[in-house]
């Protein structure tokens, strides 16, 4: 054995007693996704909430991924997961400007054929944890597998690589007798969108916002969930900010603005104040006020009632914005069965604090001096463009994402809708799980860009996953979706997963 290798056996034998080196589980994934279907994209339930994975109506993925969990019981621990996907999918066809030419064209473009879709690492200390890199995320207070999706926080696109401090789960709060509990999380990242910026932006209307930072925060509170009725409240709030805005208009680069990346940004990020370079704040604010209240019933089954009620700016913070928001009941059974859980929601965002805006302060030596602070347009801005992620929505998918259109300026082209959506699942036997989602919604288009007909839209799918007794780390899923109307087109497809999960222990 020459000197290194006894170098590095001495160093495992020390580190071994500290990390458990002898019993070090590692779970592995080994997977293939494979869709195929007609129409413009796969369809709506096919591709929503799934961390922008698949868009596209033909393609087939191959994913590999690692992962070590977070052990909760020990006051130190860690976790670290790695998850790769590549394959190939249908290009689609985008429409673009050429200035110098002064017409269309028409460019093909599909997703990445290999690309990271997770690689982070966390720390645990008691009840605080510290998160790097890019790591999936869903909502914390909504079923991510029935619901339409958080309205700040879905999974609907791909991560981000951020920074995130905060708390494992909800903690007891002291000298409260464990009849109060907190949970939240503050976060910094960066987009890593500039590429497919460049490629799929249309260079006629909108905002290509370059090296874009992000921010997110949220606190709730909980009474005691061991009582039978318990209640969830608080707010999460989002920020874009930095990087450097190119607007264009009519086809032509009308404004280049270069937004501060300075201390004070990453303050004001978390603590919005006035500004004078952007307007009234500086970065694009979006966030929610989320309550959910929960009933337990006494053979254990739960029934929850909630809403996320949107805010883009103060008027709709103190809920000028009537009903706005996501509003849903939810209800769990108390055990495996035909029905496993079942969710109804109901969301709108036509309201938006009303159509007009208007402020004296944004036009000195005006003679109007009344004010009206409506027009929220709703994850919009005009130096930051759409709240999304290479095209994906990153709050709720009912809103259309940018991707979508024939047409990418990075603008919620369809942001005022009325949408009801139902999900269920269940395990009729052990060896098979189901899930069924439908929704149906109506779009007014915007309130800068009003559509001069509604446009509807009616979404469904249905999923089955088979896990032989014999055989449970092997998962074989089917889905088949379709949309039917003129918001998304009429799309139809089918999906098979084939997942098989692994133990390695070291």
């Amino acid at each position: 054995m020459n000197y290194f290798s006894k170098l590095l056996v001495t160093a495992l034998a020390l580190l071994s007693p500290a990390f458990a080196w002898a019993e070090f589980p590692v779970d592995y994934t080994a997977e293939m996704i494979a869709n195929a279907g007609g129409g413009d994209f796969a369809p709506y339930y096919i591709n929503a909430n799934r961390h922008g994975i698949i868009t596209q109506k033909n393609g087939i993925l191959l994913h590999a991924g690692v992962d070590h969990k977070l052990d909760v019981t020990k006051r130190f621990s860690y976790d670290f997961g790695l998850d790769i996907y590549g394959g190939a999918t249908n290009s689609t066809c985008y429409n673009k400007w050429n200035a110098t030419a002064g017409s269309w064209y028409s460019q093909n473009e599909h997703p990445a054929n290999f690309w990271l879709q997770q690689a982070y690492a966390s720390v645990k200390y008691r009840g605080v944890i510290l998160t790097a890199g890019m790591k999936q995320r869903g909502s914390y207070m909504l079923d991510n597998a029935l619901s339409s999706g958080d309205m700040i926080e879905s999974g609907n696109a791909r991560p981000i690589p951020q920074v995130r401090l905060g708390f494992v789960d909800f903690q007891n709060i002291p000298f409260t007798n464990r009849w109060l509990q907190i949970q939240g999380e503050v976060g910094y990242g960066f987009y890593c969108q500039n590429s497919w910026l460049n490629n799929h932006f249309d260079y006629y209307n909108g905002v290509k916002t370059v090296d874009m930072l992000y921010n997110y925060k949220r606190l709730y509170l909980r009474t005691n969930p061991e009582k039978p009725f318990s209640a969830t409240f608080g707010a999460q709030a989002v920020c874009q900010f930095g990087g450097t805005s190119y607007i264009y208009s009519s086809g032509e680069l009308s404004d280049v603005f270069r937004h501060s990346s300075s201390v004070k940004s990453f303050w004001q990020a978390f603590l919005p104040r006035s500004s004078s370079a952007e307007g009234f704040y500086e970065g694009q604010h979006i966030g929610s006020w989320d309550i959910k209240l929960r009933y337990r019933l006494r053979n254990r089954a739960e029934i929850s009632a909630y809403v996320q009620a949107l805010w883009e700016d103060g008027s709709a913070m103190g809920k000028m914005n009537g009903w706005d928001g996501l509003w849903g009941i939810e209800y769990k059974a108390p055990a495996s069965g035909w029905i496993d859980g079942a969710v109804i929601e109901y969301l709108q965002t036509t309201n938006q604090s009303g159509p007009l805006h208007w402020d004296p302060a944004d036009s000195p030596g005006t003679t109007l001096g009344s004010q009206a602070t409506g027009s929220d347009n709703y994850y919009n801005n005009n130096f930051y463009g759409g709240y999304a992620n290479l095209g994906m929505a990153q709050g709720n998918p009912m809103l259309k994402s940018p991707l979508f259109y024939s047409s990418v300026d990075m603008f919620f082209l369809d942001n005022r809708v009325k949408a009801l959506h139902v999900g269920i699942d269940g395990t009729p036997l052990d060896v098979l799980k189901y899930r069924v989602l439908a929704g149906y919604r109506t779009s007014w288009g915007s309130y800068l860009y009003p559509r001069t007909e509604k446009a509807h839209n009616f979404s469904f799918m249905v999923e089955a996953t088979y896990t032989p007794r014999k055989l449970s780390a092997l998962h074989v899923k089917g889905q088949f979706g379709l949309d039917h109307g003129k918001l998304l087109g009429n799309n139809v497809g089918a999906c098979v997963t084939v997942t098989y999960n692994g133990l390695l222990n070291f």
